[in-house]
């Protein structure tokens, strides 16, 4: 893979370039009435949805947390906080996400957050030599290796994805 960060500058980019990390930036055109952010990416980029990763901000005991699931499944919240030592998760407030991140809505990244914080991987990453992440801005996916993700964001693996009915 071939590192490409001129005109898609994200902290997500930035931190990927700053460890050497080999990734592919894939921007694409947005389309702002789109029903779901990760699905669109998928379809628009030609990539398998299971290949495409969606970055969820979570509470968990009053703190929060990130949750890694493909865009063709949900995040199983009793999961993730097993994950992290608890036994419930919700939702974080939009807000609260995207203060923690620096990130807006729909291009919140795992890499390159204002404020890391504890983060979780789907192991289904792993069925895959990379994946798509976004790349801290809609319309911009970041394709790299699940193990340099877990390595960049100090993420745990674990089943956290469940499949969309």
């Amino acid at each position: 893979m071939a590192k490409r960060t001129a005109s898609q500058g994200t902290p997500a980019t930035a931190a990927l370039t700053a460890a050497g990390v080999p990734f592919v930036a894939h921007p694409y055109a947005h389309d702002p009435s789109a029903a779901s952010y990760g699905l669109e990416a998928a379809e628009v980029l030609g990539m398998d949805p299971a290949r495409v990763f969606k970055t969820l901000m979570v509470e968990v005991e009053g703190r929060l947390a990130v949750g890694i699931v493909p865009v063709s499944g949900n995040l199983d919240l009793k999961a993730v906080a097993g994950a992290l030592g608890s036994k419930k998760a919700a939702m974080a407030d939009p807000k609260a996400a995207e203060r923690r991140t620096g990130y807006v809505l729909g291009g919140i990244s795992p890499l390159g957050q204002r404020q890391p914080s504890p983060t979780v991987l789907d192991e289904s990453a792993f069925a895959f030599d990379t994946i798509l992440v976004s790349g801290g801005r809609r319309g911009l996916d970041l394709e790299l290796s699940p193990a340099d993700l877990v390595r960049l964001t100090q993420a745990v693996t674990a089943r956290i994805g469940t499949v969309k009915n």
